[in-house]
């Protein structure tokens, strides 16, 4: 046996362990090296619980700055609880705790501390850093509702911890006899009603001898109570060289009283005890999935997408003093029963985040669906970006998609129908004081078959996934045995994506309310009629009748010209786009890698490399998803290209490098790729396992000659979702040379409407 350790300035934390396991490949700090201009990620070091209601990262940007940690950085001014899935989204339900000696200090650049990454330590389940200006290191362990701290002070006759409850409104008490700090915190970016709190506390093991409440940065000894537009607190004593002083902490969006039950979460544990807890329910979640590597940063990087597929959307429920689940509404602002589930765009997730959710976690996905559904109860709509109510961002009703398809693979709870309605009713209506939930232009969607171009910005965009949610919906109620004259509407309409094709360019392209399309159109030209993107990126946008887009782009070999164009045409915005005034960070992390169009950066054409399935050349998808595995994704803070945004960009590689991708979610099909490691078992819920052997693969055969599943050939470009969770074992033979024979007839292609019988 052999001893691994985590190493901090002033404390160890051990475990032992036979092997290296999942979670001790994962580094948080990937993706972090981002700005405003150029993003590598967008992420922070979410140190957290899968799916945790409570994160915790350390703070290098100042309150409210949606860059809370950036790699580059030396300072940190704080250790905050964060609910942030973005930059662009910002946060809610946030403070911060920090350590100080000498003198009290409150300000939040006067407190802030030098530090080093060469003394931080980020786990998923504990973070550590030496803060150098006090001489203290700071450590967290989470829980999903809760956290200890430790603190390693030097010996001093002063030292702090201060609690900064943030700006926009806030309160703090201190208890000295309890030796606890109670309040909340209402700061928020939106998507709250105006009861919003979250409600903290903090127990400490050691005597105040120091208390002082800050009222918007007054530091008053004689007080113990702030309510103010920035209240906060510090407490202090004196400490020996070494000495280790603990806070736990919770918090609850429901009531002081309920932040305090949330403290149950870390038991009579100590802090050691509390790694370990939070190392092994990481090594459980990443444990779903083995893979074999003589490369160690294929599995860094491979079970750090993992990591942060298993992030979001994040739980908001709680568990009342009667052991019954819980939530606060952002909605209504009352309690009500039940799971509730946020912080994910569904513009995003809804590609592959949550189709690998429910292939990998079903028990998981059966909570979230529940969870949006109570979202819909309580608002009378989906939410299609929440954080943690509904936000005014993005475009698509995909929550058509997130629905369908946990129904078609088996994963929605029992209320199937009621859920079903939901989407009826945001298919045909406006949320009305959120644009980007139900659907805007709906009247002139279901009228014209199209978003017209007057309606505003982003019509061809909203066009094209409004076709396919319908298609959604169609495959829902049919399923549902719903009426033949309720579901033919949604088919119908589900073919509106052709409206809005563009013959000349063999492109789509925005159309006015007369039918005429856009006037010198520009295919590279971004935003316009798409969204954080072109032409060239959203014309693939027809996920559920591919066949429908070959036959109109003019048949297979047109359709492949258009695919290989993408990666040879440069990687210019448009004459009409002034890049020093217009923000296009995700195509401007794409241009300086040289891939043409191709903007992996951004989720439109994720799913793009895997339709060469559909026109009969696989070959082309398995070297081209390769390159971008290879060189898009790497285990360093400036792992990323664009954003990563809630998992989805990470569930794209942990899938790919699986060798198989949801094109088509509310289909039951994964389309082939060809898989990145040379083993790797899927361990699912139900007992079975996905086996998928490639011995002989590598950067240099990475052309599937020949697939068996479960021993017998396979030629087709897809595999049904039962085929996997009913257990599978994929061999493959892999080449360093193209099979231009397997997968190439028009029966091996995935499915597409236009094939329907």
């Amino acid at each position: 046996m052999k001893k691994k350790a985590i190493l901090s300035a002033a404390a160890t934390v051990c475990f032992v362990a036979g092997a290296t396991t999942p979670v001790d490949y994962v580094n948080p700090l990937i993706g972090t090296q981002s700005n405003f201009e150029v993003s590598h990620g967008n992420t922070y070091p979410a140190i957290a619980m899968p799916w945790g209601m409570n994160f915790w990262t350390p703070m290098t940007g100042k309150m409210g700055e949606g860059w809370t940690y950036t790699y580059t950085e030396s300072r940190i001014r704080g250790l905050k609880q964060t609910h942030q899935p973005s930059p662009w989204i910002n946060d809610y339900g946030q403070f911060a705790i920090m350590p100080v000696t000498d003198k009290p200090v409150f300000d939040q650049d006067a407190r802030a501390s030098f530090f080093s990454h060469k003394a931080e330590v980020a786990k998923p389940y504990y973070y550590s850093v030496f803060l150098a200006d006090h001489n203290v290191t700071a450590e967290i362990v989470p829980t999903e509702r809760a956290a200890m701290f430790r603190f390693t002070f030097p010996e001093n006759d002063s030292s702090f911890v201060v609690v900064d409850a943030f700006d926009k409104g806030s309160y703090v008490k201190i208890d000295p006899k309890a030796q606890k700090i109670t309040g909340y915190t209402t700061r928020n970016s939106g998507g709250v009603p105006e009861n919003f709190k979250n409600y903290f506390v903090l127990e400490f093991d050691k005597p105040f001898t120091y208390t002082a409440a800050v009222t918007d940065g007054n530091i008053n000894t004689a007080s113990t109570e702030s309510k103010a537009d920035h209240a906060g607190a510090i407490i202090g004593f004196a400490t020996r060289k070494g000495e280790k002083v603990h806070a736990r902490v919770a918090s609850s969006f429901i009531s002081p009283e309920q932040a305090e039950l949330n403290l149950r979460e870390l038991g009579g544990n100590d802090f050691d005890t509390l790694v370990k807890q939070g190392r092994d329910r990481w090594n459980d979640v990443l444990g779903r999935v083995e893979v074999e590597s003589d490369d160690v940063d294929r599995l860094r990087t491979f079970y750090s997408c993992l990591y942060r597929s298993t992030l979001f959307p994040r739980m908001l429920h709680e568990t009342d003093a009667n052991g019954n689940i819980v939530h606060y509404s952002p909605h209504t602002g009352k309690v009500h029963p039940g799971r509730f589930f946020t912080d994910t765009g569904f513009w995003d997730s809804f590609r592959g985040e949550l189709p690998m959710l429910n292939l990998m976690y079903p028990e998981i996905s059966a909570q979230m669906q529940e969870g949006f559904y109570n979202a819909y109860l309580e608002s009378g709509f989906y939410p299609e970006w929440a954080s943690p109510g509904h936000r005014d961002c993005m475009i698509g009703n995909n929550s058509a998609s997130v629905v369908a398809d946990a129904f078609v693979k088996g994963v929605t709870p029992a209320n199937a129908e009621g859920m079903y309605e939901g989407l009826l009713h945001g298919a045909n209506a406006l949320h009305p004081s959120v644009s980007s939930s139900g659907r805007f232009a709906y009247e002139d969607y279901n009228t014209l078959g199209y978003v017209p171009v007057e309606s505003g910005r982003q019509s061809a965009a909203r066009t094209l996934e409004y076709a396919y949610n319908d298609w959604c919906i169609y495959q829902m109620g049919r399923k549902l045995g719903r009426p033949a004259a309720e579901t033919d509407v949604y088919k119908k309409r589900s073919r509106n994506y052709r409206n809005l094709y563009n013959a000349p360019f063999h492109l789509m392209s925005g159309k006015d309310r007369d039918g005429n399309f856009t006037p010198d159109f520009d295919p590279v030209e971004w935003w316009g009629p798409f969204t954080e993107g072109n032409s060239w990126h959203y014309s693939w946008s027809v996920f559920h009748d591919i066949e429908g887009l070959i036959d109109l782009m003019g048949g297979r070999k047109q359709f492949v010209a258009m695919l290989d164009s993408v990666f040879t045409t440069p990687p210019t915005f448009g004459k009409n786009v002034d890049t020093r005034k217009q923000l296009i960070h995700e195509m401007r992390e794409m241009q300086i890698v040289d891939m043409g169009q191709y903007a992996h950066g951004n989720q439109p054409i994720q799913h793009m490399i895997y339709l060469y399935n559909y026109a009969g050349e696989p070959w082309k998808a398995q070297y081209r998803l390769r390159e971008v595995m290879n060189r898009l994704y790497l285990p360093t803070p400036d792992g990323y290209c664009g954003d990563e945004d809630n998992g989805q960009t990470s569930a794209w590689y942990i899938m790919s490098a699986l060798g198989f991708y949801t094109v088509c979610p509310g289909t039951d099909e994964y389309v082939l790729g060809a898989p990145l490691f040379t083993k790797a078992t899927v361990k699912l819920p139900n007992g079975k396992n996905i086996e998928i052997s490639a011995p002989q693969n590598s950067d240099t055969n990475r052309y599937v000659d020949n697939l068996k599943l479960n021993g017998k050939d396979y030629g087709k470009n897809y595999l049904r979702h039962a085929d996997l969770t009913g257990g599978a074992r994929l061999d493959y033979k892999m080449s360093d040379k193209p099979n231009y024979k397997r997968g190439t007839r028009k029966s091996d292609a995935p499915y597409s409407l236009s094939n329907e019988k």
